[in-house]
């Protein structure tokens, strides 16, 4: 495994941007920081991201070099070795590219997520025949086994939805009418996730609509499939986790978190839910398509 997939995500950030405070905070640069660490401006710029795990002792010498107080040392230790902890999806090897790691870890922490997506079933949602074919297009010269791995992994996600403990987050899914009705070569495979969707959305922390093509072009035409990832409040923690939006493309991903960025997304959503009907007309257009494939 790479650095970036080795350990805990939301700890990893929640530490990078703590530390990226204590040093400014303490006017100590980049290159002054790297230099006291006797290391490279890469690797604190890749711990400040959050991109890495960091050992206790290098989060110790950076607190006394930015002159922290015991009490927010603690506390930066604390995060320290919460940053080497791994995600069940590590056991799965090097099927899992270290861009996605990021995001199965943030998901697995979130307390909401609103997907949009013009073009497939979200993986959260889709069944196991669905997601096979998906695979199997994506990844034509992978091997049966390696392909399994990766249906294995997309179901291991689902757990999220229907957990005890933590409590499971809110999925609002809004899918385009296109969505539906673009089918995969196995006929009833496809109308046994149309099914699966309405089973999925049966479910008390889900909400699932559908915009039809009679609402026009949304503001998502522009923006393509996005996921909004909200986290809980922090208790004891230095920061909470900000809202982060995830772009996902065929070689990796954007992770963005700014507050204007947020804000842009925000609006998109916001133009969604106006144009999209509720859960029950998106219920009652589901078995429409249900039963003109029967």
């Amino acid at each position: 495994m790479t650095d970036e997939t080795s350990g805990s995500t939301v700890p990893r950030r929640q530490l990078g941007r703590l530390l990226t405070q204590l040093r400014e905070d303490a006017s100590v640069s980049l290159d002054s920081a790297a230099e006291g660490l006797d290391c490279s401006r890469q690797k604190v710029w890749r711990i400040e991201k959050g991109l890495v795990p960091v050992r206790v002792v290098d989060a110790r010498a950076m607190c006394e070099m930015y002159r922290v107080p015991a009490e927010m040392t603690s506390i930066v230790a604390g995060l320290a070795k919460e940053t080497r902890a791994k995600g069940w999806w590590h056991s799965y090897g090097e099927v899992v590219p270290s861009w996605f790691s990021l995001y199965v870890g943030l998901e697995s922490s979130a307390s909401t997520l609103r997907q949009y997506d013009a073009e497939l079933i979200p993986g959260l949602l889709q069944t196991r025949e669905y997601a096979a074919e998906l695979f199997r297009r994506k990844n034509p010269t992978m091997s049966g086994a390696e392909r399994e791995k990766l249906v294995e992994v997309r179901m291991q996600r689902q757990h999220v939805l229907v957990r005890r403990l933590p409590s499971a987050p809110t999925l609002k899914v809004v899918l385009s009418e296109a969505v539906l009705r673009r089918t995969i070569p196995d006929r009833p495979a496809m109308a046994g996730q149309l099914r699966h969707l309405l089973d999925m959305a049966a479910l008390p922390n889900v909400s699932l609509r559908v915009l039809p093509f009679t609402a026009g072009p949304p503001l998502a035409s522009e923006t393509g499939t996005f996921v909004m990832l909200g986290f809980p409040q922090a208790f004891g923690r230095a920061s909470t986790e900000p809202t982060t939006v995830y772009l996902e493309n065929i070689t990796g991903a954007l992770y963005l978190d700014k507050p204007a960025e947020v804000a842009a997304y925000d609006r998109v959503w916001a133009d969604l839910e106006t144009l999209a009907p509720d859960e029950a007309a998106s219920e009652k257009l589901i078995k429409a398509i249900i039963e003109e494939r029967a």
